[in-house]
């Protein structure tokens, strides 16, 4: 498994710092992927569905450690550079630099996109 892409959509809330969609294999996409800040610092937090209970499920997850950790440490490396403003679009390792236009300025909008599958 290879995450091909990862795209950071910052915002401005106290705990909540970005959206954040992967790119796994140029095939399939997860959304809502959350950086939040703790008390331990930035975590993710995986896609959820809040129950009639009021608890939350994952819709999707990783199923071990080592995976949740590729993940996050990805996740994690592209949101700081996003914010330290080197927001250009993370190259796809398997195309080379990003294309031209204005899909290269997509990680630095602010928000939830509605549709965050490649165009």
């Amino acid at each position: 498994m290879e995450i091909t892409e990862v795209r950071v959509f910052p915002v401005e809330e106290e705990k909540l710092k970005a959206f954040v969609s992967i790119i796994i294999d140029d095939c399939f996409v997860v959304s809502d992927i959350k950086i939040i800040s703790g008390s331990n610092g930035l975590f993710i937090s995986m896609p959820s569905k809040k129950r009639k209970n009021g608890t939350f499920r994952d819709i999707a997850h990783p199923l071990n450690n080592e995976t949740r950790r590729k993940i996050e440490e990805r996740v994690l490396a592209r949101y700081r550079e996003v914010v330290a403003g080197a927001g250009a679009p993370e190259p796809r390792e398997d195309r080379g630099a990003p294309e031209a236009g204005p899909e290269g300025t997509r990680d630095e909008t602010p928000g939830m996109p509605d549709d965050p599958t490649p165009a």
